[in-house]
């Protein structure tokens, strides 16, 4: 089961293993706070790709279809990432601030599409 939840929301034991998908640490954020398990950074959307959304909504379907076209470049990553969903509850931890539109919202839906 993947779960998605705010860096900037207080860790719980629910969480399970936490996964940072970012590229970028999130600011203001200190290691012990986030408390991340594991930092995929290179998942994380590309600089280029990032930049060009910037958080647009309008942009949000191209954008996920170019994460996509990434992501598919990166099987050995999305093949443990994939085993250890199903190891038990992983949360997917990220910094923007728009709950519905973000890459670890992309991410998951790329991830539950390859079942």
């Amino acid at each position: 089961m993947i779960q998605l939840k705010r860096v900037y929301e207080e860790p719980s034991k629910q969480d399970g293993l936490r996964i940072l998908v970012e590229r970028l640490w999130p600011r203001g954020v200190s290691k012990a706070k986030a408390a991340i398990d594991l930092w995929l950074k290179d998942l994380a959307p590309s600089t280029e790709l990032r930049t060009w959304f910037h958080h647009d909504p309008e942009r949000w379907n191209e954008f996920c279809k170019r994460y996509e076209e990434e992501l598919s470049e990166k099987d050995d990553l999305l093949t443990l990432l994939k085993h250890r969903t199903t190891e038990g509850t992983v949360t997917f931890v990220y910094a923007a601030s728009d709950e519905e539109r973000n890459s670890a919202v992309a991410l998951k839906e790329y991830l539950e599409k390859r079942k």
